[in-house]
């Protein structure tokens, strides 16, 4: 969904796994779906590990407890390795999550999440460590995530870590513009461009 990134200040769900791959984020038969709709993926989000093989809801697994929820999603290590799918993305977007804050990425992954307006934020595994043990002590845990300052604070400790992001990503981000947009809203200096070296 293309929302405007600025400031998000929100409680997380943490993931504290390692090595979290494509194929679990959303397995392969979803794969096959004729639909776009980032809601179906949404639903389908972590299907193998929040439903049971009898189709009822897995209790032990994060998403399915209500004590944790929030825009934040706190990964471990290693976050979209394996396939390249772009679903995986979908999903996560779909299901309302803005922020992936994790302590790796798997590139391809990490630039499908960008291309569907969800900010991987890639801090320190000390940092990351530490605001797993914040929202275990507390998951009513708050983290601010500064797109325009790059910075990413866990509330509860007061500490913060400055993250990377390419800058026409971020520009993107903050404009609510995916990469046709961007071409389109500089359609005259391009055209401009042309006509002054095709003279």
């Amino acid at each position: 969904m293309k929302q405007k990134f600025d400031i998000i200040t929100s409680t997380c769900v943490p993931l504290p796994l390692e090595n979290v791959d494509t194929d679990q984020i959303i397995p392969a038969r979803f794969l096959k779906a004729t639909t776009r709709e980032e809601s179906f993926f949404g639903e389908n989000l972590f299907r193998d590990w929040r439903y049971n093989p009898d189709g009822s809801l897995n209790k032990e697994f994060v998403l399915n407890d209500p004590t944790y929820s929030g825009e934040i999603l706190v990964a471990g290590k290693n976050f979209g390795s394996g396939s390249s799918r772009e679903h995986a993305a979908w999903a996560i977007a779909g299901y309302g999550f803005r922020v992936v804050i994790s302590s790796f990425f798997a590139d391809i992954h990490k630039n499908n999440e960008l291309n569907n307006f969800v900010l991987p934020v890639v801090v320190s595994e000390e940092f990351l460590a530490e605001l797993f043990d914040s929202i275990k002590a507390d998951p009513k845990t708050e983290v601010v995530v500064d797109l325009p300052n790059q910075t990413v604070t866990n509330k509860a400790t007061g500490k913060s870590e400055h993250f990377e992001i390419n800058g026409y990503k971020k520009y993107c981000l903050m404009n609510a513009l995916d990469d046709i947009d961007f071409l389109l809203e500089n359609k005259e200096k391009t055209e401009n461009w042309e006509t002054a070296n095709n003279a």
